[in-house]
C-alpha cells in the first residue's frame, strides 16, 4: 500500500481525519466536562419574560386557550410565567428543528467575513451548553440569515405575520408558508406557532447586546372577561 501514491494519500486522509474529530470534538468535550448543561428553566430571563408577556397581550385570546390565565400576584404570575415559558421553549425548538428551519439558517456567527458585523457578536462556546441546543445546529446553509442573535430584533406580531406568509414582508422569499401554525389568521397561532415564536425570540436574549429589556419585571395581564370575548 504504501509503495502507491494512492495509498499514502489514503492513509494521510485517515491520520487528518483522525486529527480534526480529536481536535474539534473530543478536546473540547474533555475541556468543557465539569460544565452542566443548562436545562430549560435555567435559560428563562428577563428578555424572554417580556417577549412571552408581549406575546399575552398581542394575542390575548391565543394564548389564553393555550396557556391559561396567569395569577393576579405579580410573584406567583413570575412563577406561572417561568414554567409555561420553559415548556414553550422546548415544544419551540421541537417545531423549529421538525419544520427543518435549520436548512436554511444557520445558529452559529463565525469570525469570518464580517459576519458579527451583520448578525451580531462572533459565538462563543458557553452558548451552546444548554439542553435547547442539543444538537447544535451550525448549519452551513444560509439562504436566509443567521438567526442566533434573533431575538429582540423583530417584534412578535412581524414573526407570526411572516411564518404565516413570508412574502406579505420579505417579496420573493423563498421561505415556505407555514398556516398549519395558526388557526385561520396569523393573529391567531396555536399552540406551536406561540411555542415557536417563543423559541425564536430566546435566540441570542442571554447575550449581554440584546438589544432590550434586561431588567424586565414581570406585571399582571389584564385580561377580559369570558362574557366579554364571547360577546365580541
Amino acid at each position: 500500500m504504501f509503495e502507491r501514491k494512492s495509498g499514502i494519500l489514503l492513509i494521510a486522509g485517515l491520520g487528518f481525519f483522525a486529527f480534526a474529530f480529536l481536535s474539534n470534538a473530543v478536546v473540547p468535550m474533555l475541556m468543557y466536562r465539569h460544565l452542566p448543561e443548562k436545562t430549560a428553566e435555567q435559560l428563562v430571563n428577563g428578555n424572554l419574560r417580556y417577549q412571552f408577556e408581549d406575546l399575552a397581550q398581542r394575542f390575548p385570546q391565543a394564548f389564553e386557550k393555550v396557556y391559561g390565565v396567569p395569577p393576579a400576584d405579580p410573584e406567583q404570575a413570575a412563577k406561572w410565567y417561568d414554567e409555561h415559558l420553559a415548556k414553550a421553549l422546548r415544544l419551540g425548538r421541537t417545531v423549529y428543528t421538525a419544520e427543518g428551519c435549520w436548512h436554511c439558517h444557520s445558529q452559529f456567527v463565525r469570525p469570518v467575513s464580517n459576519e458579527d458585523r451583520r448578525w451580531g457578536p462572533v459565538a462563543k462556546s458557553w452558548e451552546y451548553q444548554n439542553e435547547l441546543q442539543r444538537p447544535v445546529m451550525f448549519g452551513t446553509r444560509r439562504v436566509g440569515p443567521d438567526l442566533s442573535r434573533e431575538g429582540g430584533r423583530r417584534s412578535n406580531d412581524w414573526h407570526a405575520v411572516h411564518f404565516f406568509d413570508p412574502e406579505t414582508l420579505s417579496k420573493d422569499s423563498p421561505m415556505p408558508r407555514y398556516p398549519w401554525l395558526f388557526e385561520g389568521r396569523p393573529d391567531k397561532p396555536n399552540d406551536r406557532g406561540l411555542a415557536l415564536l417563543t423559541y425564536v425570540q430566546w435566540l441570542g436574549s442571554w447575550h449581554e447586546t440584546y438589544p432590550y429589556y434586561e431588567d424586565y419585571v414581570v406585571t399582571p395581564i389584564k385580561t377580559a372577561p369570558a362574557a366579554e370575548v364571547a360577546a365580541e
